[in-house]
């Protein structure tokens, strides 16, 4: 609806981790999941994390999301 360009997620506990790959497997089952670059983080996930499910990044803080961020929007 909002043809997002990014999406960030975070998680806070490791129990709510899985909801991250959820969210990825919809918008490949949904089709989109090329148009929308998605960068992960949170206290639990790590870079392994975000290449096993398939995220296109992974932030250790909000500074570095924001600076991928400014990356990837060409803002």
């Amino acid at each position: 609806e909002h043809k997002a360009q990014v999406l960030a997620i975070s998680a806070l506990l490791t129990t709510t981790m899985i909801k991250i790959k959820e969210t990825v497997d919809l918008l490949v089952k949904k089709g989109i999941r090329q148009q929308v670059y998605i960068l992960i983080g949170g206290a639990p996930v790590t870079s392994n994390y975000a290449r096993e499910i398939g995220a296109d990044a992974y932030a250790t803080d909000a500074g570095s999301a924001a600076d991928l961020f400014l990356n990837v929007t060409k803002v």
